[in-house]
């Protein structure tokens, strides 16, 4: 699966998905493997989004 190119909104999706079959029955290695590899991707994003934001940010002088 290319996981690179799958909207944040699947990514959410298939995290919350696997979470909640953890839950429930358990994950096989091949599962766990695809939750740590779409975590990551989620949280690359979120740094990358934040990081963004960060770069518009002006300071203002105090008078």
């Amino acid at each position: 699966m290319d996981y690179a190119n799958m909207k944040m909104d699947d990514v959410i999706k298939r995290i919350n998905e696997l979470y909640k079959k953890s839950k429930e029955e358990g994950l096989n290695e091949i599962e766990k493997e695809e939750q740590q590899i779409l975590r990551r991707r989620y949280i690359d994003s979120v740094k990358s989004n934040f990081r963004a934001q960060l770069e518009t940010v002006e300071l203002k002088k105090k008078n």
